[in-house]
């Protein structure tokens, strides 16, 4: 089976993650896709994000009706900060039967030389990278990539955590059992 592997905090998931992911299933071989919940990614800030439990449990809200898509807790069991190369290691000895995909914006695989191993990564894994405004993809470095158009939203998770932080409205940004789960926990408002 190919699997493709969704990295991000997801603080919180959106609509915008959800439809790159169906994208990239409707336009590639992969057949299922893994929203890998990272508990702290080593670029960015671990101030701002909420629990990891927590952002799981909002992914899974958000994908609860789509068979194709799992939430993964995978980096939770595995040392900290979480590096790609070390989750791909990981899985790739526990399901030897599947090929894995790292899906990313163009804007991250041009910093993918700031990666743990970036490498080791490019050579042996596949890349489904789609085009994000501004980020032209450029050098592939000779690794397998697959290079998508997609239609993009400029929703980010950071705006809407502001939104919910000033109390604005969330609609329409997040599956509606989502937002009714942030709202009910008063998550991100401090």
């Amino acid at each position: 089976m190919h699997i493709g592997l969704y990295f991000g905090s997801f603080n919180p998931i959106h609509i915008g993650h959800l439809i790159i992911a169906d994208q990239v299933v409707a336009h590639t071989e992969i057949d299922k896709i893994w929203f890998v919940v990272s508990p702290h990614n080593p670029l960015k800030d671990a101030q701002s994000l909420l629990n990891e439990y927590d952002r799981l449990y909002l992914v899974n809200l958000a994908i609860q009706d789509n068979p194709k898509f799992r939430a993964s807790n995978v980096e939770f069991h595995l040392p900290k900060p979480s590096y790609t190369v070390d989750t791909l290691a990981y899985l790739t000895e526990k399901f030897p039967l599947e090929k894995f995909y790292v899906i990313i914006g163009s804007d991250s695989f041009q910093n993918i030389h700031r990666w743990k191993n970036y490498e080791h990564l490019l050579e042996h894994y596949s890349f489904v990278v789609y085009r994000r405004p501004g980020s032209d993809i450029g050098e592939t470095h000779g690794a397998d990539v697959k290079i998508l158009d997609l239609p993009m939203l400029q929703i980010s998770s950071t705006y809407i955590r502001e939104q919910v932080r000033t109390y604005k409205s969330i609609r329409y940004l997040v599956p509606d059992n989502v937002q009714q789960y942030i709202e009910t926990n008063n998550y991100y408002r401090k």
